[in-house]
């Protein structure tokens, strides 16, 4: 390969590495609950990406490649420290009104909190398959589990966050309606 060929690759790949830093950012957010934590777990992917980008045999798997990459960052992380994190609120902005912005955090922060008590395995399957819309293979790859542990983990996580959430949202005067969210 050209040093010409180099360059173009390493361009697009920065591009790449660019483009994927939010949905890294959500995912780690939604990992540990802690901004700070999130923005180091991600600069260190992205160096580790970096770094051994020319280790990468199929470009199309730069996307879980990279994911694959923070869930190793996120296990050393954890491995190293072994406190949980406190939730932080979010804020999110509101196109309507004061009052709906405000339930909308609420709700966000209950969720956010049943999701916090999930154990790390769950918390992960479930963020990547239900909020970030990877399919269980997907998933596999990037944690580097069977599918069927995917799958069981995933299955434990949506019972255990429709059991935290219920009564919950019941108490708060909601209708307890369960979706998806992207």
């Amino acid at each position: 390969m050209g040093i010409r060929q180099l360059l173009c690759r390493s361009r697009e790949f920065k591009k790449t590495l660019e483009t994927s830093r939010p949905r890294l950012y959500r995912i780690a957010y939604a990992w540990t609950h802690n901004a700070a934590l999130a923005d180091d777990l991600v600069q260190e992917t992205l160096a580790k990406a970096w770094q051994k980008h020319d280790q990468l045999r199929d470009p199309r798997a730069e996307e879980a490649w990279l994911f694959s990459i923070m869930t190793n960052c996120f296990r050393d992380h954890h491995r190293r420290e072994h406190e949980a994190e406190d939730i932080d609120e979010m804020d999110i902005p509101c196109d309507h009104c004061l009052e709906t912005e405000h339930l909308r955090s609420e709700l966000v922060g209950r969720v956010r909190a049943a999701i916090a008590k999930l154990p790390p395995g769950q918390r992960q399957v479930v963020t990547l398959v239900d909020l970030e819309g990877f399919s269980y293979n997907e998933v596999s790859s990037i944690l580097g589990i069977p599918g069927g542990t995917v799958m069981s983990r995933l299955c434990r996580a949506r019972a255990a966050l429709k059991t935290l959430l219920l009564p919950d949202m019941a108490a708060h005067g909601q209708a307890p309606r369960m979706r998806r969210i992207k």
